[in-house]
C-alpha cells in the first residue's frame, strides 16, 4: 500500500489512538499496551465461573478461536520470533488483542513466558474479555476499553436478574466495530495487516447494516441463561469461521470435524469459478478466460491475516487421451505452491493465480514475518468483486479430439513453508483445502 494513503485510511478505519505514548517510549500505548498495569486480571472471572449459569455459551466458546487465541501453536511460534527479533521489547504487541486482560493487567511484559500466565489470561478472548467492554475507542489494535469493576454487557435491555452479577444492555456488542477492534490490525510502523472491519465499512452488507455477527454468531432460540424464564435470540459463541486448530486434543475428533464442516459451509457459498475457453485451433494456442468473483458481500476474500491464508486457482488442461498439455496450481512433493516459497520449484509456477497477499522488505523481497516487512500488497478480491486472467494453453502435439480442463478454486489457512519455518512441520498433515468452487469442461476440436 503507499503510504501516503495511510493517515486516510487509518481515520476511516478508526485506527487512530487517541493518546499517543511518550516520544521516548514509541512502543507502549496507554490503552491496550501499557507501560504498567493498568487493571488486575484477578478481577476477570474465567469461563469455569461462568459455566454454571451459561453452560450452552460457554461450551460453544470453548471449541472457537477466541478461546484457542494463547494457546495456538503458530500464534505462539511467531510471538517467539518476534521476541527473538526485539529482545522481548515488542512482546504485548500481538498478546494485545489475543489476552487483552493478560497485557494490560501486567502478565505479559517483555520477556513473558507462557509457563508463567494465569489461567485467565491463557484463556485467550475468554468472557469477560468481551463482556466486560464498556466502550469502544478505536476499531483496531485492541481498541476495547475494558471495565472489571462494572456490570457484565450483555445484548438484552432487559436483562433478568441474577444472583451471580449485575448486568446491563448494550448495543455495542451486536456492531462490526466491535470485533474491528481486535480483527483490524496495524503494525507499529503503521502497515495495514489485517482489516476485515475497514473492508465491511466499504461493503454492501455495511449499507444494508449487517454486521460480522451476522454470519459469524449465527442465531438459535432459547433462554439466555439456564435459569431464564424468557426465551431469546441468541448468538452462536463458536464465532463461526475458517481457521482450523492445529493444536493436538484442544478438540475432540468430533468437534474438530464439526469445525472442518462449518469452515466448508461457510465458504461453499464465497465464490464462484467460471472458465470460458477461446476458439480452439489444433496446434495453436488455446486462450481460456479465467474468472473468480467474490460472492461475499461484506469483506475482502480471502481477509483477515491474508499474508498467511492461501486462495488460489487449480486448473489443468488435457488432451483426447488424457496427456497432460498445461497445468498451474498444482503442488509441489512438499505440498507447496510453486511460488517464491517453494523450496522445490521455486518459482516454477509462472501463471499462478494467488488471491492472498504478500509481504516484502526494504529491498523488495519477499518476507515471511510481517513486522519484518516493509510493503503489505494484496490481491484479495474485494465483495461481489470479480477478477479475470487468460492463461495460455499450449496444444502443439496434442491428440486429436477435444480438450479437457478441470479447474478448481482453492483455500487452505495455513501454508506448509510457514508450518516448516515455524518448527511445527508435524501440524501440515492437519491442514485441510478446502475447495469453493469446481468446473470441468470439454473444448471441443473443430
Amino acid at each position: 500500500m503507499n503510504r501516503w494513503l495511510l493517515p486516510l485510511l487509518l481515520v476511516l478505519t478508526g485506527g487512530c489512538p487517541s493518546e499517543q505514548p511518550p516520544e521516548d517510549d514509541p512502543f507502549h500505548d496507554p490503552l491496550s499496551r501499557p507501560a504498567e498495569p493498568t487493571l488486575d486480571p484477578a478481577d476477570f472471572e474465567t469461563s469455569d465461573d461462568c459455566v454454571g449459569c451459561h453452560p450452552d455459551q460457554v461450551a460453544d466458546w470453548q471449541t472457537s478461536s477466541h478461546a484457542y487465541a494463547m494457546v495456538d501453536p503458530v500464534f505462539r511460534a511467531l510471538v517467539e520470533i518476534r521476541q527473538d527479533d526485539f529482545d522481548g521489547t515488542q512482546d504485548p504487541f500481538c498478546t494485545q488483542c489475543h489476552s487483552a486482560i493478560g497485557t494490560r493487567g501486567g502478565e505479559i511484559v517483555d520477556g513473558f513466558h507462557w509457563s508463567d500466565l494465569s489461567e485467565v489470561t491463557l484463556e485467550g478472548v475468554t468472557c469477560t474479555a468481551c463482556h466486560s467492554v464498556s466502550h469502544l475507542e478505536r476499531a483496531s489494535n485492541s481498541g476495547h476499553v475494558l471495565d472489571p469493576g462494572g456490570p457484565l454487557r450483555g445484548p438484552f435491555s432487559d436483562p433478568e436478574p441474577s444472583s451471580a452479577h449485575e448486568s446491563v444492555g448494550t448495543d455495542l456488542l451486536g456492531t462490526a466495530s466491535f470485533c474491528g477492534g481486535c480483527h483490524d490490525v496495524i503494525e507499529l510502523d503503521g502497515l495495514n495487516l489485517e482489516r476485515p472491519f475497514a473492508e465491511w465499512q466499504e461493503s454492501p452488507a455495511a449499507e444494508e447494516g449487517r454486521p460480522c455477527q451476522t454470519c459469524h454468531m449465527p442465531t438459535r432460540t432459547g433462554p439466555a441463561t439456564n435459569q431464564g424464564t424468557r426465551d431469546r435470540t441468541l448468538r452462536s459463541h463458536r464465532f463461526v469461521g475458517v481457521d482450523l486448530p492445529l493444536l493436538e486434543g484442544f478438540l475432540t475428533p468430533e468437534e474438530e470435524l464439526q469445525k472442518l464442516i462449518e469452515a466448508e459451509q461457510l465458504l461453499a457459498t464465497a465464490a464462484t469459478l467460471l472458465v470460458e475457453p477461446g476458439p480452439f485451433v489444433p496446434g495453436e494456442q488455446l486462450d481460456l478466460y479465467v474468472t473468480v468473483q467474490n460472492d461475499i458481500d461484506a469483506h475482502n476474500l480471502p481477509t483477515g491475516s491474508t499474508f498467511i491464508r492461501q486462495l488460489w486457482v487449480e486448473l489443468t488442461a488435457r488432451d483426447a487421451e488424457g496427456t497432460v498439455l498445461y497445468r498451474t496450481g498444482d503442488l509441489d512433493a512438499a505440498g507447496d505452491l510453486r511460488d517464491h516459497w517453494s523450496e522445490l520449484d521455486p518459482y516454477g509456477d509462472e501463471d499462478l493465480l494467488s488471491f492472498a497477499s504478500n509481504l516484502v522488505d526494504e529491498a523488495g523481497n519477499p518476507e515471511l514475518f510481517p513486522w519484518r516487512a516493509a510493503e503489505h500488497t494484496s490481491a484479495s478480491l474485494a465483495p461481489l468483486y470479480a477478477r479475470t486472467a487468460t492463461l495460455f494453453v499450449p496444444t502443439a502435439g496434442a491428440a486429436a479430439g477435444p480438450l479437457t480442463v478441470e479447474a478448481r478454486l482453492r483455500f487452505r489457512p495455513y501454508p506448509p513453508h510457514l508450518l516448516r519455518a515455524l518448527g511445527l512441520g508435524d501440524a501440515i498433515s492437519r491442514v485441510p483445502i478446502i475447495d469453493l468452487d469446481a468446473v470441468t469442461l470439454e473444448v471441443p476440436a473443430p
